[in-house]
C-alpha cells in the first residue's frame, strides 16, 4: 500500500498519474482496509508547512504608511447594509473551484449589487436616456474622482438642506467635498438591517450644491447621498448634468475634517450604472 501511495504522489505526467490514482481507488474498493488504514495521508499534499500556516494571522488595515494613507472603503461582507434589505447583503462570494477539492487553484466568483458597500453612481442610474446612451461607471471622469478633496462634519440634526449648505461656507474653487454625518455617529453603515432614517441630500440642498459650488464630487457615509424623503429628486438634479459624480458608502469614522488628497477607482464596467469603489486620502 504505501509504495503504491509514493508511486502517486511522486509522477509528474498528468497521464500515470490518472492511471496511479485508478490503481489507487480500484485498491480502496476492493479492500477497504487500504483506506482505513490511509486515512493519516493528506488527501491534497501541500508545499508548505501545514502546522505553520495554521498560525498565520492576516492583518487587516485601515491606515498605511504611518498616518499617511487612510483606506475610507468599507470592506464588503455578508452582514454589511444593502438597500432596503433587512438582511444585509447576504452571500455574495462563492469558491467553485477550490484547491481543497482538486483544483489547481482557488478561484471565487462574486455576486453583488452594484450599489453596496462604498460606489460610485453614474448618470445612467436615475436616467434612463442616458443609461440607454452608454453614459455608464466606464465614462465617468478619473481627474474629478482624484485629486484635492475637503471632509467636512455636517450638522448632525437635520439632512443637508440648502439652509445647512450655506452654513457649511464651502470654498468657491473646492472640487471634491466629502460630507460626514449622523450616519458614522451611528454607524449605520456596521449595520445589517438598512434604515431609512439615514441622513442625506435635499432637493433644495442638492440644487443649491449644483447652482452656488464649483463641487463635481460629492461623498457621503450612507448608501445614498440622497435622503430617503427625496431619493430621486435630489439624484436627478445631481446627475442631470453629467457633471457631479457620486460616491456612496465612505467609511469616515476616525478621520479629522480637513483637505486630503482623495483617490476613488471605479470599475470598468461596461453597461453599469454604478460600481464597487476603493476610496483612500492621503495626508
Amino acid at each position: 500500500m504505501s509504495r503504491l501511495i509514493i508511486l502517486f504522489l511522486h509522477l509528474s505526467d498528468t497521464f500515470y498519474a490518472m492511471k496511479s490514482l485508478q490503481i489507487f481507488l480500484i485498491a480502496c474498493a476492493v479492500n477497504p482496509f487500504v483506506l482505513a488504514s490511509s486515512s493519516a495521508a493528506v488527501a491534497y499534499p501541500s508545499h508548505y508547512d501545514i502546522e505553520a500556516a495554521e498560525n498565520l494571522v492576516p492583518v487587516r488595515r485601515e491606515v498605511y504608511g504611518g498616518g499617511r494613507i487612510i483606506d475610507i472603503s468599507h470592506r464588503y461582507h455578508p452582514d454589511m447594509p444593502s438597500w432596503e434589505s433587512p438582511d444585509g447583503v447576504g452571500q455574495f462570494l462563492w469558491l467553485p473551484k477550490s484547491m481543497k477539492n482538486g483544483s489547481l487553484a482557488n478561484n471565487s466568483e462574486m455576486k453583488l449589487p452594484s450599489h453596496t458597500g462604498t460606489h460610485v453612481d453614474a448618470p445612467g442610474h436615475v436616467f434612463d436616456h442616458y443609461f440607454d446612451a452608454g453614459f455608464d461607471v466606464d465614462t465617468l471622469d478619473l481627474d474629478v474622482l482624484n485629486g484635492p478633496a475637503l471632509l467636512v462634519d455636517v450638522p448632525r440634526d437635520k439632512n443637508i438642506t440648502a439652509e445647512v449648505m450655506k452654513t457649511l461656507h464651502i470654498p468657491k474653487g473646492v472640487k471634491r467635498v466629502l460630507f460626514r454625518t449622523l450616519n458614522t455617529d451611528r454607524r449605520l453603515m456596521f449595520r445589517k438591517e438598512f434604515d431609512t432614517s439615514y441622513v442625506g441630500f435635499m432637493k433644495d440642498g442638492a440644487q443649491w450644491l449644483v447652482d452656488n459650488t464649483d463641487i463635481k464630487l460629492v461623498g457621503i457615509d450612507y448608501l445614498s447621498v440622497a435622503a430617503f424623503a427625496d431619493l430621486i429628486p435630489s439624484h436627478l438634479v445631481f446627475l442631470e448634468g453629467r457633471e457631479i459624480i457620486l460616491v456612496e458608502g465612505l467609511k469616515l469614522d476616525g478621520v479629522q475634517p480637513g483637505i486630503y488628497s482623495v483617490h476613488c477607482l471605479p470599475l470598468r464596467l461596461l453597461g453599469a450604472e454604478g460600481s464597487p469603489i476603493r476610496c483612500i486620502l492621503i495626508n
